[in-house]
């Protein structure tokens, strides 16, 4: 085991798949004693069961929904019932709709917005209190959408909560500093993963994305994701608040 994130008690939603796994898997390496959770049981089973035969140390409440406030304070008790703290929050998991203005139900809105906003805010607020004690990282999942525009992703429900997530954070690295709360987020680009692999193959839909990416098309993994969220919950980003971490293969600077 690694020591970057020695002994820090890191709660972690959505770490099924994706992001979320390959930074619970990451984090539980450099010495981090995971809290996961995530709507996906199998998945989340499957990631603990990994970091367990690694050698590292890790727990999971499943299934469980961040986006409903009694199930994010169930999360955070279960992280303080099993290690008595919380060091780093990392606000991975997120539920969203893709649809343009004309097809954009108001249930797919409300649905997004209570996947991508309530579900950071709800699991926030459980954690606070617990933070102010010792300080410590939240870490958000912005997005690139929360910046700009797509030519081929329906994002306008997506964009308005990733662009809210962005700001929300912000605010919490102001309300936090005092309490020694550090607030950062972080903006993906086009990561592969199970829900985007099918369109990155296809060319037709490729193109425009590609287009944007600076580094000859190179696509994102959620290791260079996970990458940046450790730096985020390591001492070494002590100096480091406020901030949204651009990790998009240049599609922010295009």
């Amino acid at each position: 085991m690694a020591s970057r994130l020695k002994e820090k008690v890191t709660v972690i939603t959505g770490i099924g798949s994706g992001m979320g796994r390959a930074a619970a898997l990451l984090f539980a390496a450099e010495g981090a004693k995971v809290v996961g959770c995530d709507v996906n049981v199998d998945g989340c089973k499957e990631t603990i069961a990994t970091i367990l035969d690694q050698g590292g140390e890790a727990v999971a409440l499943h299934p469980c929904d961040p986006s409903d406030p009694a199930q994010a304070q169930a999360l955070i008790d279960f992280a303080i019932s099993n290690f008595g703290r919380i060091d780093v929050l990392y606000n991975n998991a997120a539920a969203v709709h893709f649809a343009p203005i004309e097809e954009m139900t108001h249930e797919m809105w409300t649905a997004t917005m209570k996947g991508e906003l309530d579900i950071v805010f709800n699991a926030c607020k459980a954690a606070w209190p617990h933070l102010r004690k010792r300080g410590g990282s939240i870490i958000n999942c912005g997005s690139t959408s929360g910046k700009i525009a797509y030519e081929v992703l329906p994002a306008l429900a997506h964009a308005a909560g990733k662009g809210g997530v962005i700001a929300m954070t912000r605010q919490l690295a102001m309300e936090g500093g005092q309490h020694g709360i550090r607030a950062n987020s972080i903006s993906p680009g086009l990561v592969r993963s199970g829900a985007t692999a099918a369109f990155i193959d296809d060319p037709e839909w490729f193109g425009p994305m590609k287009r944007k990416l600076m580094l000859n098309g190179l696509v994102g993994t959620p290791e260079d994701i996970a990458y940046c969220a450790l730096y985020l919950a390591s001492d070494e980003a002590k100096w480091v608040t406020g901030a949204d971490f651009a990790i998009d293969g240049g599609t922010t600077a295009w």
